[in-house]
């Protein structure tokens, strides 16, 4: 299904205004004035990640007061329990805390619930066993704001909590020891987009000053911190928060630290991810190489692991735990593309995608850590709202569901208006999840496609592609991509710029490439300058993009490859139409 392109209008004069009072380049300018970036201190802290441009820990929410607590229980030699996450995010925040404290003296262990039997947050079976395992204080990282009956029942026993989280909190906030947060209501922090895992390296930076006394620290505190900013760095991308403000210092400065600090065990992941002869690692190498392993390790249940494999100094582990997460990381794909052909059958065989306002699927014990990888698939493929639901058929737990939206229907809202033939949900706008009885998924699949169609009115639900500019082929040198990355890291809201060329061709057919040839490479050739294509995910493009006699409008998102260290420009294709199509302008 073709996107509603759209090229988004620029206004000369601003653009002009920029570049005289910033002296960047007229395509830095003009990307700069379309995110709103237009004041001469707000283009140089965006360009300038400095890491004094980094607020000082002391100023984030409940920051001070966890200090007090943390730091008198390392003191006092307490048994310090780091309560962590499933998710990258979540895994490099505990190893984040668990490091410095370790490293301040502290008496600490994590713990990482199991995604699939312990489910999301403070679990009060999972807090049980830690006051068995003789906690005096529990310090949550990238969890527990909206945990307040588990918060009072840790409370209850004797033991201190110390809450770190990011998440929304609820309409009443936990009574713990202390919350750290930069969201916090009440607080005056002007940014709010840090994840779990750059709250956490807050913390620790603060830590560190309080155990040193001074805001100046020695070597090998310093040296833990570019180390603790690596982590945060890969937390940030793969948590898909935005890398605006702090975010873009601290995964700046993590990319480059991630070489020198990184640990045995994070050396080895990078190989295995063949990222180690790169000379310069973007945030797209987190966020589809180091990320997915990480998370695959969390999706299958092995969360633990994967903060054992950021806190390893022992190579010979290291290496066993690295290939360990890597295999791990191809048995999720593995069942990711078996559930993907399964779910695609079922829309074969009883659906009609382009007639369908939503995609309701159900399979058989389709595993619950993939499935909400599988709906963002689908509903990138079909552009549909899509939920992919998990059921037993022996009938031991009901079925459940995750959610992923597109074309902007409001996922939380659609689920609310479902809630009749639902045991529960959560989530937010663009994406959840639920819990469904076997015999009320056809009910809802009805119900959750006539909330579709309210949302939207009954209108063709085409996607829309915001374009930045156009451009020539030949316009794509090196010169103008080094001018380009310096708006990186690209990522959540400041992503590579999306570009479209007219009247394009194909020097010869495209072919597929990869693991069942889901991907698609094309050379591209206009006013005889030739760039290779490539489109991830897109392998059933390829017939389509096989007559050489053809014109083709194409957008895509122009990037540096390195092989064997020759730099070249290639295009990240998007979509692509036939020629003389009209492309509206914004």
């Amino acid at each position: 299904m073709a996107m509603k392109w759209t090229v988004k209008a620029h206004d000369a004069q601003l653009v002009q205004a920029i570049e005289q009072h910033s002296g960047v380049s007229p395509v830095i300018a003009q990307i700069l004035a379309l995110r709103g970036i237009t004041r001469p201190d707000d283009v140089a802290s965006f360009l300038d990640l400095k890491m004094t441009g980094l607020r000082a820990p002391q100023e984030l929410p409940g920051v001070t007061e966890a200090v007090t607590v943390i730091y008198t229980a390392i003191q006092a030699g307490k048994k310090i329990f780091i309560y962590g996450d499933y998710d990258a995010d979540g895994m490099t925040s505990t190893a984040i805390l668990f490091r410095c404290i370790k490293l301040l003296g502290g008496n600490v262990s994590y713990f990482v619930p199991n995604r699939l039997s312990d489910g999301y947050g403070l679990n009060s079976d999972c807090l049980d066993k830690l006051q068995q395992r003789g906690a005096e204080l529990i310090v949550t990282v990238d969890c527990g704001i909206a945990s307040v009956e588990q918060v009072d029942r840790v409370k209850r026993n004797g033991i201190q909590i110390v809450v770190t989280d990011h998440h929304l909190p609820g309409p009443t906030l936990p009574a713990a020891d202390a919350i750290v947060h930069p969201g916090l209501p009440g607080g005056d922090y002007p940014f709010a987009g840090l994840c779990g895992a750059g709250v956490a390296f807050k913390l620790a930076w603060a830590l560190c000053q309080e155990h040193h006394g001074s805001p100046k620290l020695p070597e090998e505190l310093r040296n833990f911190l570019f180390a603790a900013c690596s982590l945060a760095a890969i937390g940030t991308v793969a948590d898909v928060v935005p890398l605006l403000d702090e975010n873009r210092i601290i995964v700046h400065h993590g990319l480059n630290c991630l070489r020198t600090f990184a640990n045995p065990g994070l050396v080895e992941l990078i190989k295995l991810a063949k990222l180690d002869k790169k000379p310069q690692l973007a945030a797209e190498d987190i966020g589809f190489f180091l990320g997915p392993r990480l998370n695959a390790a969390g999706r299958l249940g092995q969360a633990q692991l994967g903060v054992e494999l950021l806190t390893c100094e022992n190579e010979e582990r290291s290496v066993a735990l690295a290939q360990y997460i890597d295999q791990l990381n191809k048995n999720r794909d593995s069942l990711e593309r078996k559930i993907i052909r399964a779910a695609n059958k079922q829309i074969k065989e009883q659906f009609d995608p382009e007639s369908e306002p939503a995609l309701v699927l159900a399979g058989a014990d389709w595993h619950l850590g993939v499935i909400g990888i599988v709906a963002g698939r689908l509903a990138q493929q079909h552009h549909r709202p899509t939920v992919v639901i998990s059921t037993d058929p022996l009938g031991n737990r009901d079925g459940v569901g995750s959610c992923r939206t597109s074309c902007g229907v409001n996922l939380h809202e659609a689920l609310g208006h479902c809630q009749d033939h639902l045991i529960k949900f959560g989530g937010h706008a663009a994406a959840a999840g639920l819990s469904i009885a076997a015999d009320q998924v056809d009910a809802f699949r009805e119900e959750f496609c006539q909330q579709v169609v309210e949302q939207t009115n009954s209108g063709p639900m085409v996607p829309d592609l915001d374009i930045d500019a156009e451009a020539y082929v030949g316009q794509l040198t090196l010169g103008m991509m080094n001018d380009l990355e310096k708006l990186a890291p690209f990522g959540a809201s400041n992503p590579r710029p999306v570009m479209c060329a007219s009247g394009v061709r194909l020097s010869a057919p495209a072919k597929t490439m990869g693991a069942d040839d889901r991907h698609l490479s094309v050379q591209l050739e206009q006013d005889s300058v030739k760039i290779r294509a490539v489109a991830f995910g897109k392998g059933e493009w390829v017939e389509a993009l096989s007559d050489t006699e053809a014109l083709f409008d194409i957008a895509f998102r122009p990037v540096i490859n390195e092989f064997r260290g020759r730099k070249s420009v290639e295009m990240h294709l998007i979509d692509y139409r036939v020629s003389e199509s009209v492309v509206a302008t914004a």
